[in-house]
């Protein structure tokens, strides 16, 4: 059985706070708002691959009212989502994902975020891919007060 999964967030940016992305810090003036360590990428990575399983949405795992999950780095969340969906026998094909912000450029950080990727979710590095984008100073991103990410992922049982 093959499934596909599909993943969105969205978290506010906020001066003085540490940038998140893929797993890796960023340096940023700016950081992510959220219960979490706020990494917008791995929390649409999340989503996608509990969607493709049918096993809800990060926050049906992780709320985010349990102080269990207060300032938690994400990149556990990601093996904890990959372990089950392992436990429910299912295996991670790939994963393609995007970050949409004006700034920082992404590009120097996308083959770090790719291999941590790659490493929280037992993949090879060829499996997982990160790509960034502007907005082009439109939206929410363009005007620099959030960033999205978008994932999709092939699981397969």
């Amino acid at each position: 059985m093959i499934r596909t999964g599909i993943g969105y967030d969205v978290h506010q940016l906020m001066e003085g706070l540490p940038l998140w992305l893929g797993g890796v810090k960023i340096e940023h003036t700016h950081g992510l708002v959220g219960h979490s360590d706020a990494d917008v990428l791995i929390h649409a990575i999340c989503d996608a691959l509990l969607g493709a399983a049918a096993l809800g949405d990060i926050g049906k795992h992780f709320p985010d009212n349990d102080p269990a999950y207060k300032g938690i780095d994400s990149k556990i969340l990601l093996r904890n989502v990959c372990q089950l969906l392992r436990s429910k026998g299912y295996s991670i094909n790939n994963v393609d994902s995007i970050l949409c912000l004006q700034r920082p450029k992404i590009a120097p950080y996308i083959e770090t975020m790719r291999n941590t990727l790659a490493d929280c979710m037992g993949l090879d590095v060829d499996q997982v891919s990160v790509k960034a984008t502007t907005t082009e100073r439109l939206g929410f991103e363009g005007r620099e007060e959030g960033v999205s990410a978008y994932a999709s992922c092939l699981i397969e049982k």
